[in-house]
């Protein structure tokens, strides 16, 4: 019988004794933040972690992720096996990318790039769970391999370079995770887990049961006619104007959105116009629309995107709407959520589990993840600021940057050392949507609605 309280202690122990190279890796990656599908220094460094315990490292995944494995059976172990029975794989994930606010404090000066989202954190807790686990040899006394995945591009941003890489043929979706699933690197794994900072929760605490929206993202282009704005407005079509009768529209819809459905919509314009003395004839858009289910967002978007073209309708422009598949709802495994929980409260103390289940509206490609394997996507303390904010920043470097790393690596052993909790996690699994189920979802969302006006 395994002596899984053993096993943890040897973990955690561990963890302890690597304590500096884990503070140092987050700091260096907090201190050079690179956006996502270019994040070749992190990843660099995240692969000499893993290397430098022995495993064999796998990189340029999805352009610029890596991964390796630890524990599992070797090839005369897998000869031998029963053939149905088919290795637990429990897959760890951190986030590679930074997002956009030049005016943080540590953004980087020319690409405005800072992790005020705490990836540096997600990054520390991936490394962090490698070193208890390998280091201390626990993982070769555990059934089951642990897949420690380094993923790129999870903030939803930068779309201009992505269509690049989209046009090019280098990626399908924009999202990381999104291009791992396509590429099959989920295809044997039974479970996944990854921690996230919290925002304005400098105390140690955490928050592990919840679910989120998705979203679908789109571009749009008003096409109008230029003239003269004082002298001749009449001979010009305006394409602001129509841009600007689109978001009206969309904000006449907003309370046709049910409640249950936690619904968001947040058009920004990206181009308004070339000079303020000439009609506006191309503005850009960027939104997305989000929403708690994918049936919602389905609805929800195909609402908006018909308000939107009643703006080039109003006044007789032409307009293209593209659609891009965003991220699909979160759900939490509950074996997943109470194995988390349980590690937290022994780790950090009795009082670090906060909250009831919660539904919050923001979006998470680990969302994506959690459609065909089950999964956990624990908010973690140590930080002050809300995310993505100027103040945002970790003020307890223990919360932030280790103890979830004791948790995340604990709740490992515990999944893998239970026959019981396998089951259940396969059990679960078997309730999802399988990855050609989930392909089919998100490349619906692919499309392109054209409409013209001008001439009319």
């Amino acid at each position: 019988m395994t002596d899984t309280e053993s096993l943890k202690r040897r973990v955690r122990d561990t963890i302890d004794e690597h304590d500096e190279a884990i503070l140092d890796l987050a700091k260096s990656v907090h201190a050079e933040p690179e956006l996502g599908y270019k994040e070749t220094e992190t990843t660099r460094k995240v692969a000499e972690a893993f290397e430098g315990l022995g495993l064999d490292v796998e990189t340029e995944l999805a352009v610029t992720g890596a991964r390796a494995r630890a524990g599992g059976r070797n090839d005369a172990d897998a000869d031998t096996a029963d053939a149905e029975d088919d290795e637990f794989v429990f897959a760890v994930l951190g986030e590679l990318d930074a997002l956009v606010n030049p005016g943080h404090p540590a953004a980087d000066p020319e690409t405005g790039a800072c992790h005020a989202c705490g990836h540096e954190a997600q990054l520390a807790n991936l490394v962090g769970a490698a070193y208890g686990l390998v280091a201390s040899g626990v993982v070769a006394d555990l059934p089951g391999a642990v897949e420690f995945i380094a993923v790129p591009a999870e903030e939803y941003l930068d779309l201009e370079y992505r269509r690049g890489l989209l046009d090019s043929g280098e990626i399908e979706f924009f999202g990381g995770k999104q291009e791992l699933i396509r590429r099959g690197y989920f295809d044997d794994v039974d479970c996944a887990a990854m921690i996230h900072a919290a925002s304005d929760t400098p105390e140690r605490e955490v928050s592990s049961d919840f679910s989120s929206n998705g979203f679908v993202g789109k571009t749009v282009q008003y096409e109008g006619r230029e003239s003269h704005a004082g002298g001749a407005p009449e001979e010009g079509i305006n394409a602001l104007n129509a841009a600007m009768a689109g978001m009206n529209a969309v904000n006449a819809n907003r309370e046709t959105f049910a409640d249950e459905d936690h619904v968001r919509v947040h058009p920004i314009v990206t181009n308004g116009g070339d000079g303020v003395n000439v009609v506006p004839a191309d503005v850009r858009m960027e939104s997305y629309v989000r929403a708690k289910s994918v049936d919602a967002i389905e609805d929800a978007n195909g609402t908006t995107n018909r308000a939107l073209e009643s703006g080039a309708m109003a006044v007789g422009a032409n307009v293209t709407i593209e659609d891009f598949p965003g991220y699909l709802p979160l759900r939490t495994d509950e074996t997943l959520v109470t194995a988390f929980n349980g590690n937290a409260r022994d780790v950090i103390g009795e009082d670090a589990v906060f909250g009831e289940h919660q539904h919050v509206t923001g979006s998470t490609d680990m969302g994506d993840v959690s459609q065909i394997v089950p999964s956990v996507h624990p908010w973690t303390g140590g930080f002050e600021g809300s995310a993505h904010s100027t103040e945002f920043g970790a003020v307890d470097e223990e919360m932030a940057y280790l103890l979830p790393a004791k948790v995340t690596a604990s709740m490992v052993v515990d999944v893998l050392a239970d026959p019981e909790k396998r089951a259940a996690v396969r059990e679960a699994k078997a309730g999802k949507r399988s990855t050609d189920e989930y392909l089919e979802i998100v490349r619906r969302m692919r499309n392109t609605r054209e409409a013209a006006y001008m001439g009319e």
